[in-house]
């Protein structure tokens, strides 16, 4: 029987100086660094991980022990995680599920993700929530990992998106479904794929640089903007060709990165969160209706509704913050929310958007 692999001391060290000290497992070879962002749910780490809004990051899990179900092939979110590294308090060493087909410890070594184990994330949480979101560095050699943290960026002014986007175009779904709907790659989930599928859609997904007119030549139902990492104001040309769809009579609905994009293809701006939403416990007031969801986060940036040129209307609030987590744009069949209606991990409370979706396509 095979050994269990042997931890190595290892230290997280942020830009602003302060230093957590643990043990690294499986990839022990490199200095991860990335801007470090907390998440709170208590399970779908693998979905987390292979998300690829978390490009350009690294994930703190606030649940202590992480790995003890495993992995799978249908959990992944894409074909390969695109964070920069992984923090545990406690990194299962055994894992039990009859659905599993690999540990996380195994999983992510052979995806080449860094994992720091056994550091107070208790600590390192709060020390985000007071100072936002830091960049930083972990690995084994210590002058290593202060140099890289000292020299670390956010993930502001990059398009990170153009890193996870699909190189080509590729179909999901059934071909003779009700609706053909155009998505736009920043990094769309599987589990957003799954969704659009069993609401009636036969999706083509184009990458994150396809202009405007080409997605029209596709003659779509609908148009979706996907979730994606970064900031939203760095995704080159985004916002322009989003514009050009905007009064083309065909429906869009965005989510997460998707809605960021939009706002600024509507004459609006973003601002950057202290340590963002990351999470599957997010309540989202419905303004309409007055009912609250819990919902799936994983953003940075938020969206200003005052300075959008577009007459819209505010129809969802975070009641965490009152960051705006929906809006729909008046007289247009057009409209996005923040947080993630496919969860994956998370509560299902706005799944219903994507009935609106294939109801807004129906005309009805």
């Amino acid at each position: 029987m095979s050994r269990a692999p042997r931890p190595e001391p290892a230290v997280l060290v942020l830009r602003d100086g302060e230093v957590f000290e643990g043990e690294m497992l499986g990839v022990t070879d490199v200095v991860a660094t990335g801007e470090v962002v907390f998440n709170t749910a208590l399970s779908g780490y693998q979905e987390i991980v292979t998300d690829p809004s978390y490009a350009g990051q690294m994930i703190t899990f606030t649940y202590p022990h992480i790995g003890n179900y495993g992995t799978n092939p249908e959990d992944d979110e894409a074909a390969v995680p695109a964070c920069r590294g992984v923090i545990v308090r406690d990194l299962a060493r055994r894992h039990s599920n009859w659905r599993a087909a690999e540990s996380l410890t195994g999983f992510l070594e052979r995806h080449r993700v860094p994992v720091l184990t056994g550091i107070d994330t208790r600590r390192l949480t709060r020390h985000l929530r007071d100072h936002g979101a830091v960049p930083g560095a972990f690995g084994t050699d210590d002058a290593s990992v202060r140099t890289a943290a000292a020299a670390s960026t956010s993930t502001d002014g990059t398009d990170l998106a153009a890193s996870v986007t699909t190189s080509a175009p590729y179909t999901y779904g059934d071909p003779d479904a009700p609706f053909h709907v155009v998505a736009y790659d920043f990094g769309i989930k599987r589990t957003i794929l799954r969704h659009l599928a069993s609401a009636g859609c036969f999706v083509d997904v184009v990458p994150a640089g396809t202009t405007a007119a080409d997605v029209l030549a596709r003659t779509p139902d609908g148009i979706f903007l996907s979730n994606g990492p970064g900031d939203p104001g760095a995704v080159v040309g985004a916002a322009d060709e989003v514009r050009g769809l905007v009064g083309s009579g065909v429906p869009i609905f965005g989510i997460c990165l998707g809605h960021q994009i939009l706002g600024h293809a509507l004459g609006g701006s973003t601002f950057k969160l202290p340590f963002g939403h990351h999470g599957g416990n997010h309540p989202v007031r419905h303004v309409s209706t007055g009912s609250v969801e819990i919902t799936s986060q994983n953003h940075n940036y938020a969206v200003d509704p005052d300075s959008l040129d577009r007459a819209v209307e505010i129809t969802h609030v975070n009641l965490n913050d009152g960051v705006c987590e929906g809006l729909r744009v008046t007289g247009e069949p057009i409209f996005s929310v923040q947080h993630h209606p496919e969860a994956g991990p998370g509560p299902h409370d706005a799944s219903y958007l994507f009935s609106d979706f294939t109801a807004m396509m129906a005309g009805s």
